[in-house]
């Protein structure tokens, strides 16, 4: 099986036998004296060639966390593996007396110690190895008196829970075999940790010296790092770093016009398009716009011909039903909401290319050509379907006007659309549906028959097989599997045509009353939205063999299908060499707090609320990357942004930069001074290059999350070596501590100028502000060279230095908490309680058939909020919606409103509504 190697008295130790207490594998353990030299810990696999000589490493084997606990354990292990150890082992194990250091475990601890307040365990009261790290850390100090008492009198909650966790039987069994002799537990416990650990680096230009277990002075700062570097790397940074700025290529300037050339680069990049019937909330920013932005952003650094082609989604059943519902023609409602959406990403600072409308007269004519040519190729056949069809709304009911339980066996979900589940996520058949409910009136359905247009997906099916297995290993692993289970399944025709007035209509006779269904419709939006942009739009989705274009799509899962067979299909089908996406990019779903974003039922923090608070846009954008739902679901949650933004953004990212350039301006006139690096100095660079290299790897594949932790990564290793070097006591040295204390500064101004670019595609007003203050510009990434050079050369001027960042404060989380909680509906201020005369529907004229659907929907709203027992505050707006609503269809039917109020004034209001049908039918009779 294998072998669990330490020493005793060792923390490191301590932390693998207990995860190998609670592991399901036990693996059998050996322990030697504490003298003994080598890395220690360490677990032997047998299975395995290599040991595993990193302790937190070995226990995620051992221990592994839930599944959605994962990430915030490995928050915690990397803050307790690259600070709160490493700090502790040097103060202690190396009699190292630094206060900056001991104040940077203080706070580490007083953080810690917040956590625990009123929690058994640190993550969501479930027992993980975060706990075992950090106890196993700490527990030395623990039961040391002495040490005790220096680090834990102010830290309550700390001294509860590790209290607890000793008196465990599994605790009590490891801490008893660890440290058998307890008087040897305290300082001693981290010199064996400091002894045998990777964690500190020689500090001499002798990488394989040992550092001496000695006395330092104050003055001198000890050297270290996290991880050793090869004498490769070493290399490797010093040369780069000597290249003069000049040597680097020059960033492309983007032309008005952005076109593919050939033998470079090209990449297109889509994200869906989002429908225009509702504000976007954080979930579909996050699923498709703003991802797309960060690569789109990314590529554009690596001097690569990028285009980014996003817009609104206008056709279809979504929009009718949100312009029953506000009242307005179908035009005036995506006039409205493609204003709306557009505002909302600029705030957002999303680098659209082009940012367009499906409504626009291109997407007729290339949904209309499109259709044709797959007619013509054979890929088209009308048969009969039999619809839903509402006798007391007299129409057709298209999918999203139909509700029901979903046919899929083994989903239970009882608001199924009559297209797909949000349940089971499958797509459905309308008439499939159990129990339907037409939406507006809330009426059972009928079947009645109609003339379709279908897509013959069988015929295409081996096609699409064969070019699935070409394209899918660039796909993120949701989609391949999304798109490889519709081909298992095996495909079906697919009906692309309804019975509707808002679309592109069918060009051909006998059909041209129908509407392109908009599955069909909108992922042509790309093309049209292209051509729209330039003229020249071919060259991007029907390049020569000499141009290759990369096509990059981005999307939230549930539109994995239309992306990943249904569109394919369709430019298959047409055979005119059009490009298909080679990268599916596809999400999980972002979930909001305890709950789910939901755009149809306005629960969550939507586009215009988060413009509307007080946090920046920078910060927003930050935090939906760094919880991006990329292999699972993840949550919004408002204390955690606060938290990532003071953590993270502020006290890591913000501090780092801020002290080093105030420290340039105050003692160097702003002036970059001359630098003399040390092998320290270039294995700082060395490990901030591995970081480099991990955020270009990382962006490549579009794992925006890790790019962004990379970024961190890199401002933590330039915060602890400020922290190490002390540039602010070497400055009193003389003119060797004044050459080393700049040397130390300029390295630092270099890295925030490398940070400064790799925020670009994160946070690009906060990067704007950072150039600005370090009088610099964005420089050219370059995966196949990747490298760090000296950007801010001796007497480069900076700028005025300012702080990029502010601390969210509690208060202003729970305001925003209260103040979203709840529906869009319910937050919103009664509305008026007439509503204009001038009420049209989709066509553009008063028609009093649409305007009693209008009528009979609003009637079931105001009978649905009624019967669930909110408050009269949100029901009584719906009342007066409804009520003028009537008021309008009495108005047009040739009744006077005022004399009918006066007849019906003690009668209910429903009689109203049947007065105006019974003059209407009067009418007609005379007629």
């Amino acid at each position: 099986m294998g072998t669990l190697v330490g020493n005793e008295n060792n923390p490191a130790t301590l932390k693998v036998v207990l995860a190998n207490n609670f592991s399901k594998i036990k693996y059998s353990v050996k322990l030697t004296g504490h003298n003994e030299k080598g890395r220690l810990p360490y677990l032997t696999i047998d299975s395995i060639e290599d040991s595993i000589f990193i302790p937190n490493a070995a226990i995620w084997l051992l221990f592994p966390p839930p599944e959605g606990l994962k990430e915030k354990v490995r928050e915690i292990l990397e803050s307790e593996a690259s600070v709160l150890a490493p700090s502790i082992a040097l103060i202690l194990g190396n009699n190292v007396k630094s206060e900056l250091i001991k104040s940077s475990v203080a706070a580490l601890l007083t953080s810690l110690n917040s956590e625990l307040e009123g929690a058994e365990f640190l993550v969501q009261n479930t027992l993980t190895i975060a706990d075992i790290a950090i106890f196993s850390t700490l527990y030395p100090i623990f039961k040391s008196e002495k040490l005790s008492k220096d680090y834990f009198s102010n830290s309550p909650n700390i001294t509860k829970w590790l209290h607890s966790l000793e008196h465990l039987p599994k605790f009590k069994d490891a801490t008893s075999l660890v440290f058998h002799q307890q008087n040897s537990i305290g300082s001693l416990s981290y010199q064996v940790l400091f002894q045998s650990s990777k964690y500190l680096a020689p500090h001499t230009s002798d990488v394989q010296e040992q550092l001496p277990h000695t006395t330092l002075q104050e003055k001198e700062s000890p050297k270290h790092e996290i991880e050793s570097v090869s004498a490769e790397e070493l290399q490797s940074a010093e040369k780069a770093w000597k290249k003069l700025p000049g040597s680097l290529p020059k960033l492309k300037i983007q032309p008005k016009i952005v076109l593919p050339q050939s033998g470079e680069k090209n990449i297109l990049i889509t994200s869906s398009l989002p429908y225009v019937n509702n504000v976007p909330h954080l979930g579909n920013i996050i699923g498709c716009v703003l991802s797309a932005d960060v690569f789109a952003r990314f590529s554009r650094l690596c001097n690569k011909n990028t285009l980014y082609i996003c817009g609104t989604d206008e056709y279809g059943t979504a929009t009718e039903t949100k312009a029953l519902e506000e009242g307005l023609s179908c035009q005036a409602i995506c006039d409205k909401y493609f204003k709306i959406h557009e505002e909302i990403y600029q705030w957002f600072n999303i680098s659209f290319d082009a940012f367009g409308r499906t409504s626009a007269p291109f997407q007729t004519e290339l949904a209309q050509d499109l259709f044709l040519q797959l007619d013509h190729n054979g890929f088209m056949f009308t048969q009969s379907v039999d619809q839903l069809h509402c006798e007391t709304c007299n129409r057709y009911l298209a999918d999203r006007f139909v509700e029901g339980g979903c046919p899929n066996i083994g989903c239970n979900y009882v608001d199924a659309r009559g297209d797909q589940c949000d349940g089971c996520g499958k797509l459905v058949n309308a008439v499939e549906l159990k129990n339907p409910k037409c939406k507006i009136c809330g009426n059972t359905p009928k079947l009645k028959s109609s003339s379709q247009f279908f897509i013959d997906l069988p015929k295409l099916e081996p096609l699409l097989h064969h070019w699935i297995k070409q394209s899918s290993p660039g796909w993120t692993h949701n989609a391949d599997v999304i798109a490889k289970t519709w081909l298992r399944e095996g495909l079906k025709p697919r009906c692309i045509t309804r019975d509707l007035k808002w679309g592109v209509s069918v060009p051909l006779d006998g059909f041209r009353n129908k509407v392109f269904y908009v599955w069909f419709d909108a992922p042509i939006g790309y093309l049209s939205i292209s051509k729209a942009y330039t003229s020249d739009y071919e060259k991007w989705w029907r390049p020569t063999q000499e141009t290759k274009v990369n096509l990059y799509q981005f999307m939230a899962k549930d539109n994995v299908p239309f992306h990943a067979i249904l569109f394919p299909a369709m430019l298959l089908g047409a055979n005119r060499n059009y490009i298909t996406v080679s990268h599916i990019m596809a999400t999980e779903y972002l979930n909001y707090e305890d709950g789910k974003f939901s755009k149809s039922r306005g629960i969550g923090v939507f586009g215009n609320d988060a413009r509307d608070t007080k946090i920046p846009s920078d910060v927003w954008r930050f935090y939906l990357l760094y919880v991006r739902p990329e292999a699972q679901d993840s949550s919004f949650s408002w204390s955690d942004l606060a938290t990532k933004n003071n953590s993270e953004l502020l006290n890591n990212l913000g501090n780092f930069i801020n002290r080093a350039l105030i420290f340039l301006k105050n003692n160097f006139n702003k002036t970059i001074p001359q630098m003399d690096l040390t092998a320290e100095d270039y294995i700082v660079l060395a490990l901030c290059t591995r970081e480099l290299k991990g955020y270009i790897a990382a962006l490549e594949k579009c794992r925006l999350r890790d790019g962004i932790r990379h970024i961190l990564a890199i401002s933590r290793q330039g915060n602890q070596y400020m922290q190490v070097n002390q540039p602010w006591v070497r400055m009193k040295e003389g003119d060797a501590g004044r050459l080393r204390g700049g040397t130390v500064v300029g390295v630092c101004a270099n890295l925030a100028c490398l940070l400064a670019t790799l925020l670009q595609p994160y946070m690009p007003e906060t990067s704007a502000q950072l150039k600005s203050q370090l009088n610099c510009t964005d420089f050219v990434l370059n995966p196949e060279n990747i490298e760090i050079v000296n950007l801010l050369p001796c007497g480069h001027q900076i700028g005025d230095p300012q702080p990029l960042f502010t601390k969210i404060e509690p208060e202003l989380i729970e305001e925003y908490k209260k103040k979203f909680a709840g529906t869009q509906e319910s937050r919103k201020s009664p509305p008026k309680e007439e509503i204009s005369s001038s009420w049209s529907v989709c066509n553009g004229n008063v028609d009093p058939e649409m305007l009693e659907e209008a009528v009979a929907k609003q009637g079931f709203v105001v009978r649905k909020l009624k019967e669930s027992g909110v408050d009269k505050s949100i029901w009584q707006p719906e009342v007066n919606k409804l009520l003028a609503l009537k008021k309008q269809l009495v108005a047009i039917m040739g009744v006077d409103p005022s004399k009918s109020e006066k007849k019906n004034k003690s009668a209910d209001s429903n009689n109203v509504l049947n007065g105006a049908k019974n003059e209407k039918k009067k009418t007609q009779k005379s007629k």
